[in-house]
């Protein structure tokens, strides 16, 4: 038995949807905080158990007869290490034969602001004994859709990266990442670095915005303070504001660039090119 959790996610689905392709609906259990929102999954057959990783009764109802668990990491900042312990634990009493977690692209050496949870919650995995594959996910280019549909109606966007590259790859490409982890043979006790073929820089991103529209689009690197500022004066929360010109900044770092490779080997083909994801949020 598989259980994937947050199941009703953006990854999770496309993570569902790739495992129905590669074992029988009653092979999989989908753990969610709603389970209204799975009901089309339990009309093929998935087994739908409500969850929450700050529930340890729940994930230990969950997890009952599990030989492997992707544990999706948690959108709840300052939550996520209690979270994800809980899940480690529930995982663990449950006599779970292989734990896959989404970290962080490089958690150990990261700058962004994120990557402390990750990496704590890499350690509790590896105290707890439970066999583990670690996918260090890098960024999705889906991050980028307001970016993208905003420099493609204005004919600008903003940030402060500077000459920061992110080899991002498609949600769907880290989907596939997770699915080969959990079905094939030789991950446990593997961290992946995932991360796609080509990295790009804003101002590639603008031509790339240029190419697909016919009009000109232009990046505008700022000061991380202005850029904060801007993004306030935009009517981004500040705490917000914060995060995003912090990504900024670890993009400046290097902390979202890769050339590792390990991606593409794990899934078998290609990362999504840049300039496919960005015609398909345009469309």
């Amino acid at each position: 038995m598989i259980v994937v959790t947050a199941a009703t996610g953006q990854l999770g689905r496309l993570v569902v949807e790739g495992l129905l392709k590669k074992v029988p609906a009653t092979e999989l259990t989908v753990a969610v905080r709603n389970p209204d929102k799975a009901a089309d999954l339990a009309a093929l057959g998935v087994r739908v158990k409500a969850a929450d990783y700050s529930d340890a009764a729940s994930l230990a109802d969950a997890f009952a007869g599990a030989d492997k668990v992707l544990l999706i990491s948690g959108s709840e900042v300052g939550q996520r290490i209690a979270q994800h312990t809980a899940v480690v634990t529930a995982a663990k009493e449950a006599g779970v034969g292989h734990l896959v977690y989404t970290s962080v692209l490089h958690a150990d050496q990261s700058t962004l602001g994120l990557a402390p949870e990750h990496l704590a919650t890499e350690q509790v995995i590896r105290e707890s004994d439970v066999p583990f594959t670690l996918l260090r996910n890098g960024w999705y280019t889906e991050n980028y859709t307001q970016t993208i549909t905003q420099g493609a109606e204005h004919g600008s966007f903003s940030g402060s990266a500077g000459e920061g590259r992110i080899a991002s790859a498609s949600r769907a490409d880290y989907a596939d990442a997770a699915v080969a982890a959990l079905t094939g043979e030789g991950h446990v006790g593997k961290v992946y670095e995932l991360a796609g073929d080509r990295s790009w820089t804003y101002v590639e991103l603008a031509a790339e915005l240029t190419k697909a529209t016919g009009k000109d689009v232009t990046y505008r690197d700022l000061p991380a303070d202005e850029h904060r500022e801007f993004l306030v004066s935009a009517g981004v929360p500040a705490a917000l504001a914060a995060t995003l010109a912090d990504f900024d900044r670890g993009t400046a770092h290097g902390d979202l660039d890769d050339t590792s490779g390990d991606l593409r080997t794990l899934i078998g083909h290609a990362t999504t090119p840049l300039a496919e994801t960005v015609s398909a949020i345009l469309a």
